[in-house]
């Protein structure tokens, strides 16, 4: 998720600016780790999915909120440099409420992929209205190019080898991918999909928009609540999935094992 508006500073960077972050090579180490466990059945199933779950999804989402701050580097806001997005920190993308508590929340109990992160761009230094544009693109197109790497196997009939729960976690991890993009391309305030259309509105409608974005994306949640939306929402994921070629059954096998504590 990329939005606001911040001071733009144009100076020389240390290299440290553009290195992964050592949490980001520790949770990226925990995923490949898990990973072998799970695939090995090492240890327990269900915590072995758990972990390799959850520090995919959370490895997910700092190639999501790095590849909006590397298109608007690229776009002229040198300023998400000295900010940190560019090292793939979680903590520099962390929101006390969108960051940590939304999607922990439907990730627990909807399972559902909810990008927390927030990257601050100066969208006044931004070379142009297509650059902007692509900067809120780039975020949910990364999710959707992680679905496809990971429901790869299963398209190509891979999956053999490991273990059920191995597959199953790497099902649903690309459920949740699935999830992720299909919200953010939502095109309503405060959501990538509405930041995508913001810079073609009229003055007029862009200052309407900027009233409603700080909720937007608590809107968006709020809707996921009424049963018709939901299942709509479902819908559309999982017949992405089917055109995928994502094996539904291990979608909800996954998420079963996820859940150790249920």
């Amino acid at each position: 998720m990329a939005f606001g508006r911040s001071p733009g500073r144009v100076a020389g960077l240390p290299r440290e600016a553009f290195r992964p972050s050592p949490i980001f090579l520790g949770i990226l180490a925990l995923f490949a780790v898990s990973g072998w466990m799970t695939w090995t059945g090492f240890g327990s199933e269900q915590l072995d999915v758990f972990l390799f779950v959850a520090s995919g999804w959370t490895v997910s989402l700092c190639l999501h909120e790095y590849a909006h701050a590397l298109v608007a580097y690229k776009g002229g806001d040198h300023d998400v440099a000295h900010r940190g997005y560019l090292t793939l920190d979680p903590l520099k993308y962390a929101h006390p409420l969108l960051s940590i508590v939304l999607p922990v929340v439907f990730l627990l109990i909807g399972g559902i992929g909810l990008p927390g992160g927030a990257v601050w761009v100066n969208h006044s230094v931004i070379r142009n209205r297509f650059t902007d544009s692509l900067i809120s693109f780039v975020g949910p197109a990364t999710n959707m190019v992680l679905a496809v790497v990971l429901v790869l196997p299963f398209a190509l009939g891979m999956d053999n080898g490991g273990t059920e729960a191995f597959w199953a976690a790497l099902a649903f991890l690309a459920f949740l991918q699935l999830t992720a993009s299909i919200l953010n391309f939502v095109p309503m305030p405060g959501v990538d999909g509405g930041n995508l259309l913001f810079p073609w509105l009229s003055p007029q409608w862009q200052r309407g928009f900027n009233h409603v974005a700080p909720y937007g994306m608590l809107l968006l949640i709020a809707l996921l609540w009424s049963p018709v939306i939901n299942d709509w929402f479902f819908t559309v994921v999982f017949a992405f999935g089917d055109v995928l070629g994502l094996p539904s059954y291990l979608v909800s096998d996954g998420l079963s094992l996820f859940r150790f504590w249920s």
